[in-house]
């Protein structure tokens, strides 16, 4: 199967990468070793998209990869940086939406990707419902996370039971708008069509010229 040409924007998702590698290098540098551990494995999950295309053959659109290249970003600088507790509570909700929201929108594409391929038969209800329920489910882990952290590094990631039912909070609305849009891609044609282009890259041309282009026995000799 040949790789798609790389679009244009994919490049703005190797630069939030690209940010992300600076913010755990610069950690380390100012001796906040767990922080640069903590970005560095951020940047690893960036590197998902790209194992899911090796792997699984499964192209995703470059906004999604840039969503979550975002999404870890925002996590990072909000410690790096010190933008969860001068810029509180805001930044902090709008991480939690744009990482819940881009949950959602993966979470679409899995389940997508399996009905295609004919492992399991979803109705539009059921793929919303589980979007939302990965959604919930990727908070709460996250939340669990951030408990665990402060539990045994004595850190303050958690502000209280307010700030961490404000946060699943969001989660929820960042779930329910990667539903709706789920919602509209369903009811505009079906998930299959809306997937195709993305397990099924076009073809080189020239490639394909070559393959079927005779070989002359005359010429080899």
């Amino acid at each position: 199967m040949a790789r798609p040409n790389r679009p244009r924007g994919a490049y703005l998702a190797y630069t939030v990468q690209a940010l992300i590698l600076l913010a755990a290098a610069s950690s380390v540098l100012a001796g906040e070793y767990f922080l640069g551990f903590a970005a560095g494995v951020a940047f690893l999950l960036t590197t998902t998209p790209a194992l899911m295309a090796r792997n699984l053959h499964l192209y995703l659109p470059w906004e999604i990869n840039l969503l979550i290249a975002v999404s870890f970003y925002l996590h990072v600088m909000g410690h790096v940086g010190g933008y969860y507790v001068t810029l509180a509570p805001c930044y902090d909700k709008l991480a939690h939406l744009i990482a819940s929201a881009t949950v959602g929108l993966v979470a679409l594409f899995i389940a997508l990707f399996a009905e295609h391929r004919g492992d399991i038969r979803l109705t539009g209800g059921a793929i919303i419902v589980f979007i939302l329920t990965a959604t919930l489910a990727a908070g709460v882990i996250w939340e669990i996370y951030e408990f665990t952290v402060d539990q045994v590094f004595g850190t303050n990631l958690q502000f209280g039971n307010t700030d961490t039912m404000s946060d699943l909070i969001a989660d929820l609305v960042g779930g329910t708008i990667a539903a709706a849009f789920a919602a509209i891609v369903l009811a505009r044609g079906g998930g299959d069509r809306f997937i195709r282009p993305f397990i099924e890259p076009p073809h080189d041309p020239r490639s394909t010229e070559i393959m079927d282009e005779p070989i002359d026995p005359a010429h080899n000799r």
